[in-house]
């Protein structure tokens, strides 16, 4: 017999940019392993510089790093980590992305326009990504722009199961904010057992965040309302969609998104807004001046913790929502 043999078993290493340090820490507690020690720090003109603290010489590695603001900044130190460890030799590369950056900016729209999004995948894979790990993309689509395994984890259990248990079932309509998110308001609806509706829009192809809303498709007179989206960044979209519920007759309006993004004007547009409640989850930081009362955010970390622990193990990712996708 040629070769050699090995007398180690798989070794797992996690690792963590700067960004959401907190979402990073509850992950590694839920699997039951420390954050590699990392030196990270700019220097003067802005650069990033990343050294890890230990060898991850054959170890199936998780980097974990979320693009909120500064967004371009973290994406950029997320490449120079990724390049850090595969120039360590580490077996695998696997990259924990809770939110995608560039995710809206999925195709061309009009002429002379990029497609971001393509750009951000083609990026991690030059960098030396193996796997991509997200949860909630824009779009099903941005998974092959990715040439390589690409875990796409929902956050829908989570959020539904929380209004379910908070909600009279009976009353309840599940709202898409827009068309594009119908076929995921008809998870919803399978898993809480009600009714659809929907909200019909334009939006001002020339200025940003600009949304007329038209009509209510669907009953929601004297309902409580759940709107489902995946992200909300200015909040002007489904404060709107909430006011067009509210003008049709609803009682009552919940708004449920996985990427509280929260930029600009948003935390203005939520403390005036009638919705009653606002939730999320942590796969982003929630700012500050947003610490509202109408405002809940719930873990996203066991979710990720149990996909990692089964890309680890070779295990099946897609086991663990068996009936949602």
């Amino acid at each position: 017999m040629t070769g050699l043999k090995t007398q180690g078993e798989k070794k797992m290493m996690f690792f963590s940019g700067r960004a959401h340090p907190e979402l990073a820490e509850e992950i590694a507690h839920q699997l039951g392993a420390g954050i590699v020690p990392t030196k990270a720090f700019d220097f003067a003109n802005g650069e990033i510089y990343v050294r890890y603290q230990e060898s991850a010489r054959g170890a199936d590695c998780f980097l974990i790093q979320s693009h909120t603001a500064p967004i371009n900044k973290w994406i950029m130190e997320q490449l120079i980590m990724i390049d850090a460890l595969k120039r360590a030799s580490a077996r695998s590369i696997t990259v924990i992305v809770p939110f995608y950056g560039y995710a809206r900016q999925d195709k061309k729209h009009r002429g002379r326009e990029p497609i971001s999004a393509r750009l951000i995948a083609d990026l991690m894979k030059t960098a030396g990504a193996h796997r991509i790990l997200t949860v909630d993309l824009h779009t099903d689509q941005i998974q092959g722009f990715f040439d390589g395994p690409v875990d796409h984890l929902f956050a829908l259990p989570i959020l539904a199961d929380y209004v379910g248990a908070k909600v009279d079932r009976s009353k309840l309509t599940v709202v898409s904010p827009d068309a594009g998110r119908v076929r995921v308001a008809d998870r919803w609806c399978d898993r809480l057992g009600a009714p659809l509706a929907i909200v019909h829009k334009r939006r001002d192809k020339d200025v940003a965040n600009q949304v007329t809303v038209h009509e209510v498709v669907g009953d929601v007179k004297g309902r409580v309302c759940v709107l489902v989206d995946d992200m909300i960044d200015t909040g002007g979209t489904i404060c709107a969609a909430a006011d067009a519920l509210f003008a049709h007759g609803a009682e009552d309006v919940i708004v449920t998104a996985t990427h509280g993004v929260l930029s600009g004007p948003a935390a203005d547009r939520l403390k005036n807004s009638k919705v009653s409640e606002f939730v999320f989850t942590d796969t982003l930081p929630t700012p500050g001046e947003l610490e509202l009362d109408k405002i809940t955010v719930l873990s996203i970390a066991p979710t990720i913790a149990s996909a990692v622990r089964e890309v680890f193990e070779d295990g099946s990712v897609t086991s663990l929502f068996e009936g949602e996708a």
